[in-house]
């Protein structure tokens, strides 16, 4: 067993898996401690370096290009603070850092693991169900399901909309760009109806604009990494033709679901919903929010293009 402690973490090897356990000063970032442990088996790891610098050194574990739904989902965008897969060490621990990094190298050299693409997940990214409070709105996903509760502060074109329930059958990616503190980010639930979409984040009624604390908004990642994870993987959708329709999800996560009329602003997420198509509530909600769209149209707050695409997504909801 090779281990090192320090005070952003734990990363232990045991000459099959990489186990990292984030630290718990406060000086650790809070999307690191939300994600909590994860295990990193030795086939899904390309590369380990210890780096040493001035004050304090860094160990950095390298994964295989598609083996991790984190990765995937974050794209390389992660703080480096809130990188799990970078350890901060102290000088006087420098020796011990080197001494993991070797035994992580030596094995790799041993069992001769792969050095090409993964072609699926061999990490199962967060557990599910996951719920993430953004500036935004409430953005949970259940496995099968995505749901997207606007928050009051949130645009009015995204309320007139009403809350927004996506299965994950009709989903072809995630797009995820973090909120840096000096530029917005966002994440959006990409379909296939809404891939050419142009609205921007904050109108666009499958995304959540990242405006407010960097450090909470960091934690939609969850969210983008639990839906990602569920997904075909990169290498199956890049063999198939393009919109080809999606049978199956990615490791450690259930069969796609097929689209439904469960995606429909306002509707209820269990089983037995009152609120089907030709009951008068249903109608009447419907009526009402064409009718505030309509009036932000008027009123020169959505263009031509918003107002169609806006449009479309509520009718396509109902």
């Amino acid at each position: 067993m090779a281990e090192i402690i320090q005070r952003d973490g734990v990363w232990a090897f045991d000459g099959d898996t990489v186990r990292i356990t984030p630290g718990l000063h406060r000086s650790v970032a809070l999307f690191r401690q939300t994600y909590g442990e994860i295990a990193v088996p030795l086939e899904a790891v390309a590369g380990v370096v210890y780096e040493p610098e001035r004050k304090r050194g860094r160990l950095r574990l390298r994964l295989r290009e598609g083996s991790d739904p984190l990765l995937q989902a974050t794209g390389g965008r992660l703080p480096d603070t809130a990188d799990p897969y970078r350890l901060t060490v102290d000088l006087d621990r420098s020796g011990i850092a080197e001494y993991v990094a070797e035994e992580i190298r030596q094995s790799m050299l041993l069992e001769q693991t792969p050095k090409e693409p993964a072609g699926a997940y061999l990490l199962p990214g967060p557990p599910v169900p996951v719920s993430v409070r953004s500036s935004d709105g409430t953005v949970s996903f259940d496995g099968t399901r995505v749901r997207i509760d606007w928050n009051d502060t949130s645009d009015r074109v995204k309320r007139a909309t009403g809350p927004r329930i996506i299965d994950i059958g009709e989903l072809v990616q995630v797009d995820w760009v973090p909120n840096s503190g000096y530029e917005d980010g966002f994440l959006r639930f990409v379909t296939r109806e809404t891939v050419f979409s142009k609205l921007p984040p904050e109108r666009d009624p499958f995304a959540l604009d990242l405006w407010g604390s960097a450090r909470r908004d960091l934690l939609t990642a969850l969210v983008a990494t639990a839906v990602t994870a569920r997904l075909p993987h990169p290498s199956t959708r890049a063999k198939g033709p393009a919109n080809a329709p999606v049978d199956g999800a990615g490791p450690g996560g259930a069969g796609a679901v097929r689209p439904s009329v469960s995606d429909r602003p306002g509707s209820s997420d269990r089983p037995g919903s009152s609120d089907r198509p030709g009951s008068s509530d249903h109608h009447d909600t419907l009526l009402r929010r064409l009718r505030e769209l309509g009036e932000l149209h008027r009123g020169g707050v959505l263009t031509d293009e918003e107002f169609a695409a806006t449009k479309a997504a509520v009718l396509r909801g109902f």
